[in-house]
């Protein structure tokens, strides 16, 4: 049907133009709507949060992917069954018995089925039909059909319950067999056909160059056994070794139970063992196809299906209205982590890490891969952290992943891919680093101080224990004044310089006004931070959710930035209630004794007399 084209209405977010489909004519017009202007060309059907069993409508092809024309088709399609093709933006639980269009065989195939369902379930013309109604529906049809199926079969076995493994036997040699025979026939037919269908003696040279194993491809294309005019095939002795246990297999099944028991097989009871079985192969054949099953039910159930979910799928596939809007979740977004006192609401589906991992890494994203078990199912997922910081985060830490249907998932962590997270872990970083460093420092010195002490008193053990006993105590070496001259010396240069450093420092800052002093500070503090925060500012802004999608099979054809403001909004840092009351008195904090507030006037004092002490020599 012909459909006036709207004008087209666009939003902006992510940082570029997205298409507006809040109208039936919106939708149906977007087969006119140039695709480069769409956010995503193709998803998969799995592993993504939307109905799949409309997914698989949708899926004309049945490859796992759901593309453009294979969505304008079916928008088109929804569009012709319908009379009134507005009830698609109305987001119903189903289909209108009142709009179902008549005029043609499926059509009319369609509303009979309709009709058929609302008598059963004592529905009026004007009622509406839902999804669950229309599926179930189908299903009760198919199982009618396999009823129906499965009570033809009972004639169709000649050997009862072992009939399926005679036959699955007979469907594993039949064309090797056939081949077999074919050859025997060209024998009858020309003499000279029976030696050149054999194995030429330069096949055997050939095969016999290498190491020999009785399944190789090379085996299982030489002839089934000797071709001759008039030959039976032998089921035990000459039989190509690449075959034989399939023939035993075919004669313990099939030959045996139908034919008796035989050594060779002519091709009249090879026949003949066909027919046996052809009963079997033709109510195989007439089995129900669940996807054609139901004069009409089935186009029913897809027909209530897109009225219900076209509009939704289209607002997550040719934009990302859901997702940039916070109007609900995005078909991507699997589920919420909660982790290190934050709540990560971008979490995708993944099915291998380290191959996710490689191109996902180019959206510029702090990413978590974790491994999710509850009960006995396992699954894996990417979750984006785009707040706080990445201290605590670490492979090995534990959290609770909650999926769509809000069922809980222990969550671990197996791998980290890192990127900066916030301007304000960007802006701490450089102390951070030099915090850590100098506690690493200490940490190594200590423990080399440790060591040798330990060391030294284990020598002056092993020595006490060889000494024998009575002997005089070792003489005191002599001091070495020199060598302790030297470190004093090392030392004091150490202090001096430290000292002439700060006393630039200082004599600068008292140079200035006291109003310049803050404004010094903040320019210092800038002058070691702002590389940092102007790096990660970049990176944060250069963010891109294109690559996590495509590492899942996406085709996203936009640039869907996820600037700082957005960002911030996709992980929830712990906050207390707005009206919540909260006590400062911890009964286990650290106790501290007056040792430290004397210290800090000492601190202050010698500071105040260093000071003067740089002004008295400025002066």
């Amino acid at each position: 049907m012909n459909t006036p084209v709207p004008r087209w209405r666009f939003f902006r977010a992510g940082g570029f133009n997205q298409v507006c489909l809040d109208s039936a004519a919106e939708l149906l017009a977007i087969g006119d709507l140039d695709q480069k202007l769409w956010v995503a060309l193709s998803c998969p059907i799995r592993g993504i949060e939307f109905d799949a069993r409309t997914l698989e409508f949708i899926d004309s092809d049945d490859d796992g992917h759901v593309r453009a024309p294979e969505l304008i088709t079916a928008v088109e399609w929804a569009a012709a069954r319908l009379t009134d093709p507005e009830v698609l933006a109305k987001r119903l639980s189903g289909i209108p018995l009142q709009t179902i269009r008549d005029n043609d065989e499926e059509g009319a195939q369609i509303a009979a089925a309709a009709r058929l369902l609302a008598t059963e379930l004592g529905k009026g013309a004007t009622d509406i039909l839902t999804v669950e109604e229309a599926s179930a529906a189908q299903a009760r049809h198919v199982a009618s059909a396999m009823a129906v199926w499965q009570a033809d079969g009972a004639e169709a076995l000649p050997l009862g319950p072992a009939t399926e493994a005679a036959y699955v036997a007979l469907i594993a040699v039949a064309d090797k067999i056939e081949d077999f025979f074919l050859r025997c026939r060209l024998a009858v037919y020309d003499a000279r056909a029976g030696e050149a269908l054999n194995t030429a003696e330069e096949s055997f040279k050939a095969l016999a160059a290498g190491q020999l194993q009785v399944d190789a491809e090379a085996i299982a294309q030489l002839p089934l056994a000797h071709v001759a005019a008039q030959a039976a095939l032998p089921l035990a002795e000459g039989i190509n070794p690449a075959w034989a246990k399939r023939i035993a297999m075919l004669h313990d099944t099939a030959i045996a139970p139908l034919l008796g028991n035989h050594t060779t097989l002519s091709e009249t009871e090879w026949q003949s063992l066909k027919e046996k079985l052809a009963p079997y192969t033709a109510w195989l054949a007439a089995k129900p196809d669940p996807d054609s099953t139901g004069a009409g039910m089935r186009e029913l159930e897809k027909l209530a299906r897109y009225v219900r979910d076209l509009l939704p799928f289209a607002n997550n596939f040719v934009a990302f209205r859901d997702f940039y809007t916070h109007q609900g979740k995005a078909s991507f977004q699997v589920g919420t982590l909660y982790i290190d006192g934050r709540s990560c609401e971008l979490c995708v589906s993944v099915s291998d890490t380290n191959k996710h991992a490689v191109l996902a890494t180019l959206s510029r994203i702090c990413l978590l891969y974790c491994d999710c078990l509850c009960g006995n199912e396992k699954m894996s997922i990417a979750a984006a952290v785009t707040a706080g910081d990445a201290d605590q985060l670490m492979v090995g830490r534990n959290g609770v992943f909650y999926d769509r249907r809000g069922r809980d998932w222990d969550a671990t962590i197996t791998r980290i891919v890192d990127h900066p997270i916030s301007l304000r872990q960007a802006f701490w970083s450089p102390y951070k680093r030099l915090a850590r460093l100098v506690a690493e420092q200490l940490q190594k010195l200590a423990a080399s101080k440790s060591k040798q002490m330990d060391d030294k008193l284990a020598q002056t053990a092993i020595e006490s224990a060889k000494k024998p006993a009575g002997a005089p105590p070792p003489a005191p070496k002599d001091f070495d004044v020199a060598k302790f001259a030297g470190i004093f010396a090392a030392i004091g240069l150490a202090v001096g310089a430290l000292g002439t450093a700060l006393a630039s420092v200082l004599s600068g800052l008292l140079s200035l006004h006291w109003w310049q002093v803050p404004l010094a500070l903040i320019g210092l503090l800038l002058l070691v931070s702002g590389p940092a925060v102007v790096l990660a500012w970049f990176k944060l802004r250069s963010r891109n959710l294109g690559p996590i999608l495509d590492a899942n099979s996406w085709a996203i054809n936009a640039r869907a930035c996820i600037n700082i403001p957005f960002g911030t909004s996709l992980t929830q840092l712990a906050q207390l209630p707005v009206d919540a009351e909260r006590s400062l008195t911890d009964p286990y904090a650290e106790k501290r004794g007056p040792w430290t507030f004397y210290a800090g006037i000492v601190g202050v004092a010698v500071l105040l007399a260093f000071i003067w002490f740089v002004r008295a020599t400025l002066s």
